[in-house]
């Protein structure tokens, strides 16, 4: 028996619905169709594609999803057949938020539309997030203060480009960067242009077709030893120390080039 067949099976269950009367809905025969049920074969695409709409299903929760598990109504689907899985809450009811790990850019990109990655994450529950899904994504480097490495932007999935506001902050999926926090500029034909809030950074374009996912920030998680009236003086120490090592390596380059 495979995900397949144990899914229609379950689903028809559920309604109360005899093979019989599925059936006829799908213009086949019963025994063709207890086939599909009993793992003896499997529909071709054109009947797949009928039997998700049927179900109100998506066809990557038909084949690949143990709905026993996960019930359709705790699941949150997304465009081109994907899903965020699963829409899980705690013991008070919260729903419960995904963290993705440290230096796990690529990582997430390779794993995002895996439900075995999703649902092996840690989660945690924030009860004032609510009306939505969300997930957090971990801080890289000085370019969007005062978030930095250790920290963790939480989310909100947003649907699409159409969504993005200007001025707001987002964290990208890429396909080529991975996960990416920046503040949305304007949108420019086929690509959107973003910039960091740190102005070391200059801006830059993001190809439509690059883009995976869309999450809005909704909120901040921070180490322990983080000092919020301190950040842009660290970012700007850090920048000048690592400026005069290298002004002091080069010194001593030019050094041995005049002795020699």
């Amino acid at each position: 028996m495979s995900v397949f067949s144990n899914n229609l099976r379950f689903l028809r269950d559920k309604r109360s619905l005899s093979q019989q009367s599925v059936a006829n809905e799908l213009a086949i025969s019963r025994v063709r169709y207890s086939k599909y049920e009993n793992g003896v074969s499997e529909p071709p695409i054109g009947l797949l594609v009928k039997i998700a709409k049927y179900f109100h299903v998506s066809i990557d929760l038909l084949v690949s999803v143990d709905i026993c598990k996960y019930p359709v109504e705790d699941m949150l689907k997304l465009p081109d057949n994907r899903i965020v899985l699963p829409v899980a809450v705690d013991d008070l009811g919260n729903d419960t938020i995904e963290i993705i790990p440290q230096k796990a850019s690529m990582g997430y990109l390779e794993g995002y539309s895996d439900v075995g990655y999703i649902e092996s994450l840690q989660r945690i529950a924030l009860p004032f997030l609510t009306n939505g899904k969300y997930r957090a994504f971990p801080a890289d480097g000085d370019s969007m203060p005062p978030f930095r490495n250790g920290s963790y932007i939480v989310g909100k999935y947003v649907e699409g480009i159409d969504e993005l506001k200007p001025g707001k902050t987002y964290v990208f999926i890429t396909l080529n960067d991975g996960i990416t926090y920046k503040r949305f500029k304007e949108r420019k034909g086929n690509s959107i242009c973003v910039s960091a809030d740190n102005s070391f950074y200059e801006p830059y374009d993001i190809p439509s077709e690059e883009i995976v996912e869309i999450w809005q920030y909704a909120s901040g998680i921070f180490p322990e030893d983080f000092e919020p009236g301190d950040y842009d003086n660290y970012n700007f120490k850090e920048m000048f120390r690592e400026l005069k090592q290298d002004i002091k390596q080069l010194d001593k380059k030019m050094s041995g080039r005049r002795k020699s």
